[in-house]
């Protein structure tokens, strides 16, 4: 097998996380032309590099990736298109790289939602709608639609372009381990 095949799903996952983040970043959407195909591709990539384990780890980290962020998809506060891209990215990195690069992706997102509530002036607001959430878990209740992806007013972060830091630098680190 030659080695660059070994590679291929970290090429797959770094190339879809940048084309995510570049059209969640402009239109605040990540279609499904880009992330039903890198699913395939990913298991393809897994299952060329590594046969059969290649595949069943492409296919729980597909899993994993789509299990852990439904919750928030219903709740409404993660849109599909993120979901679906978590999902696919388990394809390319599996079931044992997916959860690093996932929690590296809600740091860098909390980042950028700081950045985001300093520049709009947000913060009286963020720290009620933090206290509603709070309340709501506790009285185990839904928080309501003011602090959902349908209200307009909120400040919403582009999830895809916190995957795609996420993703790329976690690649270049692999990179850096392979040589």
């Amino acid at each position: 097998m030659p080695p660059f095949l070994k590679e291929a799903p970290w090429v797959v996952a770094s190339t879809l996380a940048l084309a995510a983040g570049y059209t969640d970043g402009r239109s605040r959407r990540i279609p499904n032309w880009l992330t039903v195909p890198a699913l395939l591709l990913g298991i393809a990539a897994n299952a060329l590099a590594a046969g059969w384990p290649g595949t069943k780890d492409s296919l729980l980290g597909a899993g994993l990736g789509l299990a852990l962020l439904l919750p928030f998809v219903i709740i409404r506060a993660l849109g599909a298109g993120d979901w679906k891209l978590v999902g696919a990215l388990g394809a390319c990195l599996g079931a044992g790289h997916l959860p690093a690069v996932l929690l590296f992706s809600v740091l860098v997102n909390g980042v950028i939602a700081i950045g985001m509530i300093i520049q709009k002036k947000r913060g009286l607001q963020t720290m009620r709608n933090f206290a509603h959430m709070l309340a709501a878990v506790f009285t185990l209740h839904l928080p309501g639609p003011a602090l959902t992806l349908d209200n307009p007013d909120a400040v919403k972060v582009p999830f895809g372009v916190a995957v795609a830091v996420a993703v790329v630098i976690t690649t270049v680190k692999h990179a850096w381990q392979m040589t």
